[in-house]
């Protein structure tokens, strides 16, 4: 690490950058308060409206997919991915958390993108309205934050 690099201040400035945000739609009410939230900080972060683009699909092991024909288009500087799996009875709740975690950080890795990964995995609906609205903020500071490192990086 270099000396001026040393606690540098983290760039949240989100003027020119393109961002695109995956939300799954199980769980809607919660996934749609997590991405309102999450375009809404990206907005106060100066990220043009123009330059967000929103899609959703059906559920947490479809937003790998659709974040991977987003990196694929190298038309974004930073992805979000949007979810919410709350335990049930049966083990699928730890095969969609695993894989859709595993998928999301696949995507940043091969592509070499930014992915921030709002994605809750909670024990109850409780704990995802709890988190939604922190969590789709958090994702939206992440993003452009990474987008900026990335740029400073290459």
């Amino acid at each position: 690490m270099q000396a001026s690099d040393k606690g540098q201040a983290a760039s949240l400035d989100g003027h020119d950058l393109r961002i695109g945000l995956v939300q799954a739609r199980f769980n809607d009410a919660i996934t749609t308060k997590l991405a309102q939230t999450c375009v809404a900080e990206l907005l106060a972060l100066g990220v043009a409206e123009d330059h967000i683009r929103h899609v959703t699909v059906p559920g947490a092991l479809e937003v790998p997919v659709a974040l991977h024909a987003m990196a694929e288009s190298e038309d974004y500087d930073a992805l979000i991915a949007i979810g919410c799996i709350i335990r049930g009875e049966t083990y699928h709740f730890e095969l969609v958390a695993n894989e859709s975690g595993a998928g999301v950080t696949r995507v940043s890795l091969d592509y070499q993108v930014p992915v921030a990964n709002a994605i809750l995995t909670v024990e109850n609906e409780a704990q995802a309205w709890v988190r939604a609205e922190e969590k789709g903020s958090d994702a939206a500071r992440v993003a452009v934050e990474m987008a900026n490192l990335m740029e400073a990086l290459r």
